[in-house]
């Protein structure tokens, strides 16, 4: 058994917060992938309609594959948002941002009435202790890096394998910054969105409202 195992598995259990008519907003990620392969079945199986909002185009084309009905834009509250964690701090604070979707991300969990989030075991810890990923628009390249730096941090821009910049979906970079570890997230979150330039933060102090924990042995925990 693996973590894929438990992953399809809670996957599938999550299904049971998804009713009909309901906006539902699509995380990105391996866990948000397997949900979203689960939601196309149970929607086309139950003959039920929902509206799916994606944050990413690799979501996006699974969604589009399993013929979910998507929509571009948040035009009001969303019922119900589905996505991962790259990491999950004892009071269930999150960094998210390592495929880079961070901003639309936190625009759909913003917006939603509940949360659900579906990570492994090995993404929860006392204290974050990984880079927080920091949404930067370009002109704000070098200013943004000075910031952070006498915050404390120490900036790298993510690359591609062959070296040239990861660019968002939205047309900035990200600078993956080095705190070591990280005890008052919400206070760091809020000098970090102080930094001009800065468009989003990787750290995201909303708690979840259903957790799901995938183990090794292919079972699954549920935190509420």
């Amino acid at each position: 058994m693996t973590y894929d195992s438990a992953i399809k598995a809670l996957s599938q259990d999550a299904l049971k917060f998804v009713k009909n008519n309901q906006v539902i907003g699509l995380g990105s990620g391996r866990a948000a992938t397997a949900f979203v392969k689960s939601l196309s079945s149970y929607v086309k199986k139950n003959k039920i309609h929902v509206k799916c909002i994606p944050t990413s185009l690799q979501i996006k084309l699974e969604a589009e594959k399993g013929k979910l009905h998507l929509m571009d834009t948040v035009q009001d509250q969303i019922d119900v948002v589905f996505d991962g964690a790259d990491q999950i701090d004892k009071q269930k604070n999150l960094i998210k941002g390592g495929g880079g979707a961070l901003l639309r991300e936190n625009i759909l969990i913003s917006a939603a009435k509940k949360v659900v989030i579906m990570a492994d075991d090995s993404k929860f810890v006392t204290n974050f202790n990984r880079d927080v990923p920091v949404e930067v628009h370009p002109l704000a390249r070098n200013t943004a890096t000075k910031d952070i730096l006498k915050i404390g941090g120490k900036p790298s821009i993510r690359t591609l394998d062959r070296g040239y910049p990861f660019v968002t979906e939205n047309g900035n970079i990200i600078l993956d910054c080095d705190f070591k570890t990280i005890k008052k997230p919400k206070a760091l979150q809020e000098k970090i969105q102080s930094i001009p330039g800065v468009l989003e933060v990787g750290i995201f102090t909303r708690k979840p409202d259903i957790i799901y924990k995938a183990l090794k042995d292919g079972r699954f925990d549920v935190i509420k």
